[in-house]
């Protein structure tokens, strides 16, 4: 079985090219493909195969050829990642798979269709609209921190810290406690603290994120939009852009005057091989 490794600001994948949709992954063999010390290594799987040839993506192949079938580590589906997507339209590009169009490059996923428009050295890509919907809490040790859910397409739980704690503080090797009655299929819980302001922008985070079914990362994109989306709000402002440093690099969110939302940052392929 052949595979590349990528990554979009240390959030990193094994991507199994796949075009005809005649491999069988099951939760098992994800999890061992992403094992760092057994398997290859990464948070999740990313499945390259067309639309047509997948059950839960033929009805979009109208839109976009390709579908990014994304598994987390530990084996369990999930409707979207905003770094994977960067990293998908990374590979498609690199191996002349297809060709962005005027408008940019489709890519069909469990949460809709992205586009993205590829930069000199970042990849742009139009998200699901973040909704804000709820208030919740997050509890981490004997801290329990106040939030806002938010819809990305998939669910996030945005942790603003108050009261002198630090970002750097948190132990986020076990996963926060959230009420199941908020999220009944679990969460990705971002933690954030104000940054330092940066030129071109109306604001700057930090963020460190447990992502469901990975475990702490070192970058989510959909975790960035949501907190891009508070981070907007909370300024008083409808438009306009948010840097979101991770602990992997720099994410830029933007919200345009035609009502899009942008996810902005690199994407790498750092090594290709095969895998028995």
């Amino acid at each position: 079985m052949r595979f590349t490794k990528g990554h979009g600001t240390g959030n990193d994948f094994v991507i199994l090219p796949d075009p005809d949709g005649e491999l069988t992954l099951t939760p098992e063999l994800v999890a061992s493909l992403c094992d760092r010390r057994r398997g290859i290594g990464g948070d999740g799987v990313l499945r390259v195969v067309r639309s047509a040839k997948h059950p839960e993506a033929a009805g979009s192949a109208g839109q976009a050829e390709w579908f990014m079938d994304y598994w987390n580590s530990d084996g369990s589906i999930a409707e979207m990642c905003g770094n994977g997507v960067r990293v998908f339209v990374r590979y498609l590009l690199e191996n002349e798979l297809a060709t962005p169009g005027p408008a940019g490059l489709p890519v069909a996923t469990r949460a809709g269709i992205m586009v993205a428009v590829v930069g000199a050295e970042t990849i742009r890509v139009r998200m699901t609209t973040p909704r804000a919907y709820a208030g919740s809490t997050a509890t981490v040790g004997p801290l329990t921190v106040p939030g806002v859910a938010v819809d990305c397409g998939n669910p996030h739980l945005v942790c603003g810290l108050h009261d002198g704690v630090a970002l750097g503080s948190l132990d986020l090797t076990r996963e926060p406690l959230v009420d199941p009655a908020v999220f009944p299929h679990g969460v990705n819980v971002e933690f954030v603290e104000p940054g330092e302001p940066v030129d071109g922008v109306d604001g700057h985070v930090l963020m460190r994120v447990h992502e469901r079914g990975s475990g702490e990362t070192l970058s989510c994109g959909t975790g960035a939009l949501a907190v891009g989306a508070v981070a907007l709000r909370d300024r008083g402002l409808e438009t306009g852009s948010i840097a979101v440093d991770v602990p992997g690099g720099r994410l830029i969110v933007t919200a345009d005057e035609a009502g899009d939302w942008w996810l902005e940052g690199p994407a790498v392929l750092v090594a290709t091989g095969t895998v028995s």
